[in-house]
Order: C-alpha cells, then structure tokens, then sequence
C-alpha cells in the first residue's frame, strides 16, 4: 500500500472523520464504520485533505482536465482545497466549480459557485462518500446543462467496497451506468488492512470483534 494512503487512514483516524460503532448509511444501510468528512474542521485538516485528493486524482486521472466540481454542500470545501492542492503539488491551474441547492435570481445569478463550465470543458468529479451511489445522479444533470462537457471521472476519499443498486460495487455501478472513471484515496479493504490488529497511538482500533462486525457487514452487503 503507498505511503500516503497509510498515512490518510491515520489522519482519518486523528480527525475523528472515521468511526466505528453502530450507523446508519444515507441508503439506510445499518454499519459498523461510518466516514463523516464534517469532521474535518480546521485550516491545517482541510489542507492536508486536499493533498490527499491530489495524490488519489493524479494517480487515476492525470491532470489533463479543466474543472474540478464539488457538489453542495460537502463538496464545495473539497473542490476549492483540492484545487490548490494540485496547483501547489503540481504546478496545474485547474478550476474548481460547484453549486447551488437554490438558483440565486441577483449578483451572481445561476446555480454554480465559482469557475463556470464552458463547452469543451472536461471536468472531474470531486465528493467524500459513495455508497449506493445515489448522488451522482444528482451532480451529472447539472453538469451536463452545462454545454458540451466531458465528465471523464468521480474520486471519492473512501470506498465503502459495497454494493450498490444491483450485485456490483457503487463504483463500478457508475463506471458502467456514467462511463464514468472512478477512485478512492482508499478503499475499505486497504483501511481495514492497515488497522486490523495493529495498535496506532497505543490502541487497537479494528480488533478481532469489529473485525467480526465489518465481515458481517460485507456478507450482507459487500459485492459477490
């Protein structure tokens, strides 16, 4: 596993962004592990989150696109940091967009938030969770009312590795649905891999019983 996607599941860890116990998903699914990127809350943790993104978006994508879009509300904060994140790593001016939930009718009419999308424009999707999903069938209609856009990819800071809709991943679901490409910073799988009997900061985080929980969880709902 690459370096920084260990340090990331730490830096999740530190800032209380992942959690294990008893949740319950947007898609209603009941889950020893829950991610809450609301939790990143400072200036110095949004910073380093963007860095995280860039690694993942470089990795898979390239740089070779023109907008990065945020879709509201959690969305908006990633796009903007992850944008100068690229720019400050690697030396790339791309621009970050978002929108609205309510179209605003003065000032800066319209629905999105910062760059517009302009015909020609590729654009990568930028959100912190899928699980079902559900949200990018929100976020492409948008886009797409746009012009004459590429949407050539979605990365997400955790792969929950579950099902969506039908029998395959939420991910691989949009990758063949969308044409979409899609990544994680991690998936489940690596996170679980890098805590699982291990003590950080002198505790066990996944021990032998919500190891126990989480193998429940994907016979339940993991992909077959």
């Amino acid at each position: 596993m690459e370096k920084y996607k260990q340090e990331f599941i730490e830096f999740m860890v530190d800032c209380q962004v992942l959690k294990f116990g008893d949740f319950v998903t947007k898609s209603g699914r009941k889950t020893p592990f829950f991610v809450n990127t609301g939790f990143y809350r400072t200036g110095s943790q949004l910073k380093k989150l963007g860095e995280y993104y860039a690694e993942a978006i470089n990795n898979k994508f390239g740089l070779d696109f023109d907008v990065l879009f945020g879709p509201a509300y959690k969305g908006i904060p990633l796009s903007v940091t992850a944008s100068i994140a690229i720019a400050d790593k690697f030396n790339k001016d791309i621009k970050y967009c978002s929108n609205r939930k309510e179209i605003k009718d003065h000032g800066d009419k319209g629905i999105l938030l910062g760059s517009p999308i302009s015909d020609g424009d590729k654009v990568v999707i930028i959100e912190d969770v899928t699980t079902a999903g559900t949200s990018i069938q929100e976020t492409l209609p948008i886009i797409k009312a746009q012009g004459d856009i590429t949407p050539i990819g979605l990365v997400v800071s955790v792969d929950r590795m579950e099902r969506g809709q039908g029998e395959k991943s939420a991910l691989s679901e949009i990758e063949e649905k969308y044409g979409l490409k899609t990544t994680a910073i991690v998936t489940m799988g690596e996170v679980v891999e890098h805590l699982y009997n291990r003590e950080y900061k002198g505790k066990v985080i996944i021990d032998e019983k919500l190891k126990s929980a989480i193998d429940a969880y994907y016979e339940k709902y993991g992909v077959k």
